[in-house]
This record gives structure tokens, C-alpha cells and sequence, in this order.
């Protein structure tokens, strides 16, 4: 029951920060509509970054600080590059399913802001798929 806690909190982290980052790419495609697709796209991917990891770190640390304080340092070490390594594949997934399908949107002509939530919303997806599957599969929650 206790991973099953651990991972409904990471999921919860991770709704938040992709909340977090759907406003901003919502705001930034209407703000940068005049750029060509591509420049638009990867503009507004590299936002949707910063406003993940800038939630998403706070947010890790606030969740996990009393738990790590109990902690061995070696089985920290150990939990951190699993979680790591976790987050980067599925960043990897995020960034190919964004990019990809919010640069189709917007050459279809959907609205940008239309175009970056329906995006936003299935890379998301693709995202909390992959790392809850790789964090099962390697025990770390």
C-alpha cells in the first residue's frame, strides 16, 4: 500500500507540473501565433520545460525531504538515479510526442492554443505511462 501512496503522490506531482505547463504553452503559441510552425513549436516545448521542471522540483522536494532524512545515503543514491534515469526516458517520450504532434496540429490549421492543449494533453499521457511503468518495473515506488 505504501508504493501505491508513493506512486499516486509522483502522479499528483506530475498532473500539477503539466498543469503548470499546458497554461504556459497555451499562453506562449497564441503569444509567438506570427512564427513559422517549427520555430513556434520548439519555442514553446522548451517553455513547457521550464515550467515542468520549475514546479516539478519544487514540488519533489517538499514531497520526499522528511522521508530522505530517514534514509540510508546509499539507498538515496540509489532511488535518485533510478528516479532520474525514469524521468529522462520518459522525457524522451514527451519530447517526440509534443513536438511531433503539436507541429502536425498547427500545420493542419487547428487554433494554436487548440493545438498546444491537445498536445499537451497526450504527450502527458504518453509521459505518466512510460515513467509509472519504468518506476514499477525498477521498484522504486
Amino acid at each position: 500500500m505504501k508504493s501505491n501512496r508513493r506512486l499516486l503522490q509522483i502522479n499528483r506531482t506530475f498532473i500539477i507540473c503539466f498543469v503548470s505547463s499546458a497554461i504556459t504553452t497555451v499562453v506562449a503559441v497564441q503569444v509567438l501565433s506570427d512564427y513559422e510552425n517549427y520555430l513556434k513549436t520548439t519555442l514553446v516545448v522548451a517553455l513547457g520545460y521550464v515550467a515542468f521542471f520549475g514546479v516539478f522540483v519544487s514540488l519533489f522536494y517538499l514531497d520526499n525531504r522528511e522521508r530522505y532524512k530517514s534514509m540510508p545515503s546509499g539507498l538515496i543514491k540509489k532511488e535518485l538515479i533510478a528516479t532520474i534515469s525514469s524521468l529522462g526516458v520518459g522525457e524522451l517520450v514527451y519530447l517526440a510526442v509534443k513536438w511531433t504532434s503539436l507541429y502536425y496540429f498547427l500545420e493542419l490549421g487547428i487554433e494554436p492554443y487548440l493545438a498546444s492543449l491537445a498536445s499537451e494533453t497526450v504527450a502527458a499521457a504518453c509521459y505518466i505511462v512510460t515513467v509509472t511503468a519504468l518506476l514499477r518495473k525498477t521498484k522504486t515506488v
